[in-house]
């Protein structure tokens, strides 16, 4: 069931970003990604994932090591919540880009391999979108 739910959290969030890479003037794929509930199925799957192993999570966030993080991830069902929240907060992340992008009216062969970049490596992805936000476009959101 771990493994079920670890790869439903990745194919829960990829129609939202196969929209935002693929189709980002559609007019649909605007409407669907302004709301901030497309991450919603993928928090459903990190409940379940996160739900039988809550107190070891708790326990980490309120005291954070590494020997303690190395420990969670051990267990399959604390790395496939961990990879919930990641897919999560990746979407959500590359839905801010997305939106900004189209106020800014960033061409889109410009923003397909930013957005491919953040899904994949947002700490690389990221930072490379904010650095070029000034050249993308005419109008600044």
């Amino acid at each position: 069931m771990t493994s079920l739910l670890f790869d439903l959290s990745f194919y829960l969030a990829a129609p939202f970003w196969l929209l935002m890479i693929a189709a980002p003037r559609w007019g649909w794929t605007r409407r669907i990604v302004a709301s901030p509930l497309i991450v919603l199925p993928v928090l459903v799957v990190w409940l379940f994932l996160a739900v039988p192993v809550f107190p070891d999570l708790v326990s980490l966030v309120l005291r954070p090591t590494l020997d303690g993080l190395v420990e969670f991830v051990r267990d399959d069902r604390g790395l496939a919540a961990l990879w919930a929240q990641i897919i999560a907060w990746d979407l959500f992340l590359g839905r801010w880009v997305y939106l900004d992008s189209r106020e800014r009216d960033a061409h889109p062969l410009i923003m397909a391999p930013l957005l491919v970049l953040t899904v994949l490596l947002s700490p690389i992805g990221l930072p490379l979108y904010l650095a070029s936000r000034r050249w993308l476009g005419g109008r600044s959101a």
